[in-house]
Protein backbone atom coordinates (compact mmCIF):
# COMPACT_ATOMS: atom_id res chain seq x y z
CA UNK A 1 0.00 0.00 0.00
CA UNK A 2 2.76 2.48 0.99
CA UNK A 3 4.44 1.90 -2.62
CA UNK A 4 1.13 2.74 -4.38
CA UNK A 5 0.85 5.69 -2.26
CA UNK A 6 4.43 7.13 -3.23
CA UNK A 7 3.39 5.87 -6.34
CA UNK A 8 0.67 8.00 -7.22
CA UNK A 9 2.71 10.87 -5.22
CA UNK A 10 5.54 11.03 -8.05
CA UNK A 11 2.90 11.17 -10.73
CA UNK A 12 1.04 13.80 -9.17
CA UNK A 13 4.59 15.93 -8.89
CA UNK A 14 5.42 15.36 -12.50
CA UNK A 15 2.23 16.47 -13.67
CA UNK A 16 2.03 19.64 -11.94
CA UNK A 17 5.88 20.14 -12.96
CA UNK A 18 5.01 19.55 -16.33
CA UNK A 19 1.67 22.05 -16.01
CA UNK A 20 2.98 25.07 -14.93
CA UNK A 21 0.17 27.69 -13.82
CA UNK A 22 -0.06 30.79 -16.16
CA UNK A 23 0.19 34.02 -14.47
CA UNK A 24 -2.65 36.60 -15.45
CA UNK A 25 -0.42 39.86 -16.41
CA UNK A 26 -3.11 41.82 -17.56
CA UNK A 27 -4.72 41.78 -13.93
CA UNK A 28 -2.23 42.56 -11.62
CA UNK A 29 -2.66 41.27 -7.63
CA UNK A 30 -3.30 44.36 -6.04
CA UNK A 31 -1.26 44.65 -3.00
CA UNK A 32 -4.79 46.92 -1.22
CA UNK A 33 -7.45 48.56 -2.64
CA UNK A 34 -6.01 51.21 -4.96
CA UNK A 35 -2.54 50.42 -5.87
CA UNK A 36 -0.84 47.52 -7.36
CA UNK A 37 2.86 47.11 -7.38
CA UNK A 38 3.45 48.83 -10.85
CA UNK A 39 1.76 51.69 -9.25
CA UNK A 40 4.08 51.72 -5.97
CA UNK A 41 7.18 50.97 -8.17
CA UNK A 42 6.16 54.82 -10.33
CA UNK A 43 5.57 56.52 -6.46
CA UNK A 44 8.63 59.12 -6.07
CA UNK A 45 10.37 58.38 -2.66
CA UNK A 46 9.21 60.02 0.50
CA UNK A 47 11.31 61.73 2.77
CA UNK A 48 10.77 59.85 5.87
CA UNK A 49 12.07 61.46 9.05
CA UNK A 50 11.05 59.97 12.54
CA UNK A 51 10.79 62.30 15.84
CA UNK A 52 14.31 61.31 16.81
CA UNK A 53 15.75 62.85 13.49
CA UNK A 54 13.67 66.04 13.92
CA UNK A 55 14.85 66.22 16.78
CA UNK A 56 18.24 66.11 16.32
CA UNK A 57 18.00 68.35 13.46
CA UNK A 58 17.25 71.30 16.11
CA UNK A 59 19.87 70.52 18.06
CA UNK A 60 22.04 73.96 18.98
CA UNK A 61 19.25 75.93 18.04
CA UNK A 62 17.64 78.78 20.27
CA UNK A 63 14.02 78.43 21.30
CA UNK A 64 11.18 79.02 18.55
CA UNK A 65 7.82 78.93 17.70
CA UNK A 66 6.12 75.96 16.15
CA UNK A 67 2.63 75.54 14.69
CA UNK A 68 0.00 72.52 14.49
CA UNK A 69 -3.10 71.93 12.69
CA UNK A 70 -5.48 70.18 15.03
CA UNK A 71 -7.68 67.53 13.25
CA UNK A 72 -5.89 64.60 11.97
CA UNK A 73 -2.51 66.06 12.94
CA UNK A 74 -2.73 65.79 16.64
CA UNK A 75 -6.14 65.01 17.39
CA UNK A 76 -8.12 62.01 15.45
CA UNK A 77 -11.29 64.12 15.61
CA UNK A 78 -13.47 62.06 12.95
CA UNK A 79 -16.27 61.25 15.96
CA UNK A 80 -17.18 64.85 16.33
CA UNK A 81 -17.38 65.55 12.63
CA UNK A 82 -19.43 61.96 12.41
CA UNK A 83 -21.48 63.11 14.88
CA UNK A 84 -21.98 66.85 13.14
CA UNK A 85 -22.86 65.18 9.64
CA UNK A 86 -25.24 63.06 11.18
CA UNK A 87 -27.14 65.64 13.59
CA UNK A 88 -26.97 68.87 10.74
CA UNK A 89 -26.47 67.60 7.21
CA UNK A 90 -26.73 63.25 6.13
CA UNK A 91 -27.17 63.74 3.06
CA UNK A 92 -24.07 66.69 2.06
CA UNK A 93 -21.14 68.55 3.83
CA UNK A 94 -23.22 71.67 4.25
CA UNK A 95 -22.80 71.00 8.15
CA UNK A 96 -19.16 72.34 7.77
CA UNK A 97 -20.70 75.69 7.08
CA UNK A 98 -23.14 75.65 9.98
CA UNK A 99 -22.07 77.78 12.72
CA UNK A 100 -24.09 75.53 15.13
CA UNK A 101 -21.56 72.77 14.24
CA UNK A 102 -18.64 74.89 14.67
CA UNK A 103 -20.04 75.60 17.89
CA UNK A 104 -20.37 72.21 19.55
CA UNK A 105 -17.39 71.16 17.66
CA UNK A 106 -15.24 73.62 19.59
CA UNK A 107 -17.15 73.49 22.62
CA UNK A 108 -17.39 69.74 23.83
CA UNK A 109 -17.44 67.32 21.12
CA UNK A 110 -13.32 67.25 21.42
CA UNK A 111 -13.87 64.74 23.94
CA UNK A 112 -14.36 62.04 21.55
CA UNK A 113 -11.28 62.87 19.71
CA UNK A 114 -8.59 61.08 20.69
CA UNK A 115 -5.15 62.72 21.02
CA UNK A 116 -2.32 61.19 18.54
CA UNK A 117 0.67 59.34 20.10
CA UNK A 118 3.26 61.07 17.33
CA UNK A 119 1.65 64.27 18.38
CA UNK A 120 2.62 63.48 22.04
CA UNK A 121 5.81 62.58 20.63
CA UNK A 122 6.57 65.91 19.21
CA UNK A 123 4.80 67.87 21.21
CA UNK A 124 7.01 66.62 24.29
CA UNK A 125 10.34 67.22 22.11
CA UNK A 126 9.29 70.58 21.55
CA UNK A 127 8.54 71.16 25.03
CA UNK A 128 11.95 70.05 26.03
CA UNK A 129 13.67 72.78 23.86
CA UNK A 130 11.74 74.98 25.74
CA UNK A 131 9.52 75.69 22.18
CA UNK A 132 6.30 78.17 22.33
CA UNK A 133 3.37 76.15 21.20
CA UNK A 134 0.43 77.34 18.70
CA UNK A 135 -2.27 75.27 17.42
CA UNK A 136 -3.88 76.79 14.46
CA UNK A 137 -6.45 75.13 12.65
CA UNK A 138 -8.91 75.54 9.86
CA UNK A 139 -12.18 75.25 12.01
CA UNK A 140 -14.28 78.00 11.94
CA UNK A 141 -13.65 80.39 14.93
CA UNK A 142 -16.99 80.50 17.37
CA UNK A 143 -18.28 82.89 19.96
CA UNK A 144 -16.27 80.25 23.10
CA UNK A 145 -14.38 77.21 22.65
CA UNK A 146 -12.43 74.63 25.23
CA UNK A 147 -10.58 73.33 22.25
CA UNK A 148 -7.27 75.46 23.45
CA UNK A 149 -7.66 73.78 27.37
CA UNK A 150 -8.66 70.31 25.92
CA UNK A 151 -5.30 70.55 24.05
CA UNK A 152 -3.14 71.75 26.81
CA UNK A 153 -4.62 68.90 29.27
CA UNK A 154 -4.07 65.86 26.67
CA UNK A 155 -0.49 67.29 25.91
CA UNK A 156 0.18 68.06 29.15
CA UNK A 157 1.86 71.91 27.34
CA UNK A 158 2.95 74.64 30.91
CA UNK A 159 1.09 77.25 30.43
CA UNK A 160 4.68 79.42 29.83
CA UNK A 161 4.31 77.33 26.66
CA UNK A 162 1.01 77.14 25.94
CA UNK A 163 -0.82 79.82 22.84
CA UNK A 164 -4.72 80.04 22.28
CA UNK A 165 -5.69 78.54 19.39
CA UNK A 166 -6.03 80.39 16.38
CA UNK A 167 -9.12 79.83 14.37
CA UNK A 168 -8.31 80.30 10.02
CA UNK A 169 -11.89 78.86 8.57
CA UNK A 170 -14.36 80.73 6.43
CA UNK A 171 -16.56 82.11 9.04
CA UNK A 172 -13.38 82.60 11.17
CA UNK A 173 -12.44 86.73 11.87
CA UNK A 174 -8.49 85.86 11.70
CA UNK A 175 -6.19 86.02 8.96
CA UNK A 176 -5.59 83.07 7.06
CA UNK A 177 -3.02 80.16 7.71
CA UNK A 178 -0.20 81.77 5.47
CA UNK A 179 -0.77 85.50 7.47
CA UNK A 180 -0.92 84.14 10.86
CA UNK A 181 2.10 81.71 10.53
CA UNK A 182 4.24 84.65 9.45
CA UNK A 183 2.43 86.99 11.97
CA UNK A 184 3.42 84.26 14.99
CA UNK A 185 7.12 84.23 13.41
CA UNK A 186 6.51 80.11 13.23
CA UNK A 187 9.51 78.16 12.08
CA UNK A 188 7.72 74.99 11.82
CA UNK A 189 4.36 74.24 11.20
CA UNK A 190 3.00 70.51 11.52
CA UNK A 191 0.00 69.91 9.04
CA UNK A 192 -2.06 66.37 7.45
CA UNK A 193 -3.47 68.31 4.54
CA UNK A 194 -1.33 69.39 1.19
CA UNK A 195 -2.40 73.24 2.44
CA UNK A 196 -0.75 72.58 5.21
CA UNK A 197 2.51 72.01 3.70
CA UNK A 198 2.02 74.59 0.81
CA UNK A 199 0.98 77.59 3.60
CA UNK A 200 4.43 76.78 5.50
CA UNK A 201 5.96 77.04 2.58
CA UNK A 202 4.48 80.49 1.42
CA UNK A 203 5.15 81.67 5.46
CA UNK A 204 9.18 80.58 5.07
CA UNK A 205 8.60 77.85 8.20
CA UNK A 206 9.56 74.45 7.56
CA UNK A 207 6.43 71.99 6.32
CA UNK A 208 6.27 68.81 8.37
CA UNK A 209 3.80 66.41 7.05
CA UNK A 210 1.76 64.19 9.46
CA UNK A 211 -0.31 61.05 8.25
CA UNK A 212 -3.72 61.52 8.51
CA UNK A 213 -5.29 57.82 9.55
CA UNK A 214 -7.11 55.80 7.09
CA UNK A 215 -10.11 55.66 8.96
CA UNK A 216 -10.52 59.58 8.80
CA UNK A 217 -13.74 61.04 7.57
CA UNK A 218 -11.70 63.80 6.20
CA UNK A 219 -11.59 62.33 2.27
CA UNK A 220 -9.49 61.87 0.08
CA UNK A 221 -6.53 61.04 1.78
CA UNK A 222 -3.76 63.32 0.92
CA UNK A 223 -0.78 62.21 -0.94
CA UNK A 224 2.60 62.19 1.80
CA UNK A 225 5.60 63.58 0.33
CA UNK A 226 3.45 64.80 -2.61
CA UNK A 227 5.71 68.00 -2.50
CA UNK A 228 8.97 66.58 -1.74
CA UNK A 229 8.60 67.70 2.06
CA UNK A 230 9.62 66.01 5.27
CA UNK A 231 7.16 63.08 6.41
CA UNK A 232 7.04 61.73 9.86
CA UNK A 233 7.06 58.04 9.73
CA UNK A 234 4.21 56.50 11.56
CA UNK A 235 2.31 59.21 12.49
CA UNK A 236 -0.90 57.84 11.54
CA UNK A 237 -1.38 57.55 14.71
Amino acid sequence: MRKITLALSAACLLFSLSHPVVAQASSPTPLYSGTTAAKLAEQAPIHWVSVAQIENSLMGRPPMAVGFDIDDTVLFSSPGFWRGKKTFSPDSEAYLKNPAFWQQMNNGWDEFSIPKESARALIAVHLKRGDQIWFITGRSQTKTESVTKTLQDAFMIPAANMNPVVFTGEQSRQNSKVATLEQKQIKIYYGDADSDITAARDAGARGIRVLRASNSTYKPLPQAGAFGEEVVVNSEY
